[in-house]
């Protein structure tokens, strides 16, 4: 088998060489080689997982510039959360770790908690870490506002994925992979209703963190 496919070749390593003391520096608050280098090797193991499956190179700086991206903008919603005094009351900070618990398949948020300080974060951490995102995710709902989908955006969603679908098959000779087919519009509205709420929700935080980048004193070193 040919190299390109990716079957003999060997994971690629992160380059984290001559990566700065301080990475960025948002409002005064700085951004360290050790928070970088953390977000970067999770990310780079993803990107180049994929980029082996289809025969290409992971473009280390691009993805470099990317972490750093998402790491100044997570840094500047924090500061905004703060400055908005938004408030994080024990119901939501359990209720936030229970959704988390689900999604990876566990019992409980206290179950989840356990499991993160048994890989070596502090519980103290972690539950500052949980506070955070409730106030972030609150400050993205007042930056959001009502989110409100149209029927017109639902059938335009539908009919992207038909077409999708109708391409993939024609790669495939004519027909659908077993087990993917699209089911009829009104089985699926509601989920793809929350698809579009999720696309809004996320174009008003980039809007957010773009204005929020453009009014404070970011500098990055890297």
């Amino acid at each position: 088998m040919d190299d390109a496919m990716g079957g003999d070749q060997e994971m690629p390593e992160p380059d984290l060489e001559d990566i700065p003391d301080v990475v960025a520096e948002v409002n005064s608050e700085e951004i360290t080689a050790e928070e970088f280098e953390t977000a970067y090797e999770g990310q780079f193991m993803q990107m180049a997982q994929q980029s082996m499956m289809m025969g290409q190179e992971v473009d280390q700086d691009q993805l470099k510039q990317q972490v750093a991206d998402t790491l100044i903008g997570t840094e500047l919603l924090v500061q905004e959360a703060e400055n908005r005094d938004l408030e994080a009351s024990e119901e939501d900070i359990q209720n936030t770790l229970d959704e988390l618990a689900e999604q990876s398949g566990l019992e409980s948020g206290d179950e989840l908690v356990n499991a993160i300080v048994e890989q070596g974060t502090p519980e103290e951490e972690v539950m500052n870490q949980v506070e955070m995102q409730v106030k972030i995710d609150k400050l993205i709902e007042e930056a959001s506002g009502d989110i409100e989908v149209t029927d017109e955006e639902v059938e335009q969603q539908y009919e992207e994925l038909v077409a999708q679908q109708e391409a993939m098959m024609e790669e495939q000779g004519g027909e659908a992979p077993e087990g993917s087919e699209i089911p009829e519009l009104d089985e699926i509205r509601g989920d793809l209703e929350e698809q579009i709420r999720g696309q809004k929700e996320s174009e008003a935080t980039q809007e957010l963190v773009e204005q929020l980048r453009e009014e404070g004193d970011v500098t990055v070193n890297i």
